[in-house]
């Protein structure tokens, strides 16, 4: 084979315009991921990124914007428990589901209505 592949390196969720302060208090001030400044090149498209562990997350503005009720990142999290007991301390509601063997999860919509699901593996 002449090439392989590493891995995902980020995941783009679309949101609204001007969404950048509600979306850093929602990952950063609540989740607790860094924000990742963004290249020059790209700042005038609005939006904002951030890392989760060794991969990011971009929000990027989409004019016709209609959030992800099913498509969605599932984010690996050490210590699932803490992370629910924070968000749930924020105010906002967890949907919970054991359908997936040998795992714990949870989903979460982000400000703009997204699905965000954050997993532990038991085994």
């Amino acid at each position: 084979m002449e090439y392989s592949f590493y891995g995902v390196d980020h995941v783009q969720l679309a949101a609204p315009a001007a969404c950048e302060d509600e979306a850093r208090h929602f990952f950063v001030d609540v989740l607790c991921m860094e924000e990742i400044e963004k290249p020059e090149t790209l700042k005038q498209n609005g939006g904002v990124w951030f890392r989760c562990g060794g991969h990011q997350i971009h929000i990027g503005i989409d004019k016709n914007f209609i959030p992800a009720k099913k498509a969605h990142p599932a984010i690996h999290v050490q210590n699932l428990t803490a992370l629910k007991a924070r968000i749930l301390s924020h105010g906002i509601s967890v949907t919970e589901d054991e359908l997936l063997p040998g795992a714990e999860r949870f989903y979460v919509d982000d400000p703009f209505g997204n699905r965000l699901e954050f997993l532990e593996w038991r085994v």
